[in-house]
């Protein structure tokens, strides 16, 4: 049973956590695009149709997402190592990413999603800068907690 559990919450983590990482970080490049294009009124519509999508794929898959948690506590409770300070450091810096991702930058692509058109073009790269800054936190959170997944102290592979 562990180990089904640990391939769903690895897959989870994969197929979850992926694409928000990826999308988010192509969404201040698009914005920024979106309102250099604001003058061909063709290519505004492809660039916020191409921001609406991205912000899209971060929302749903946020939803998702919460599998990886689930999946991981069960794991966790499987292995017998719920109270490991890795896994609790693994727990703590989970939920900073997913309150990054819930309170700042999800709202933040829906405000930029309504300014992408708007004529100041400062206000435009301070908000693309913004969400450039906090999508690579988000980024270098899961990437430590996948380290301490990987490189755990006391794991049984030898490594």
């Amino acid at each position: 049973m562990t180990k089904l559990l640990l391939s769903l919450h690895v897959l989870a983590a994969v197929l979850a956590i992926g694409p928000v990482a990826v999308a988010a970080s192509m969404f201040p490049p698009a914005l920024r695009r979106a309102h250099s294009a604001a003058d061909a009124a063709s290519d505004t519509a492809e660039a916020l149709s191409h921001l609406r999508l991205l912000h899209r794929i971060c929302h749903v898959y946020a939803i998702i997402g919460i599998a990886v948690p689930l999946f991981g506590a069960a794991t966790a409770g499987s292995l017998g190592v719920l109270g490991s300070g890795w896994l609790i450091a693994s727990i703590a810096l989970t939920a900073a990413a997913a309150v990054i991702l819930v309170v700042l930058i999800l709202p933040t692509q829906e405000t930029a999603l309504t300014t992408a058109q708007g004529p100041d073009a400062g206000s435009v790269t301070a908000v693309a800068g913004r969400l450039g800054m906090l999508t690579g936190v988000f980024n270098l959170l899961w990437a430590t907690v996948t380290i301490l997944m990987i490189i755990r102290p006391g794991s049984t592979t030898g490594a």
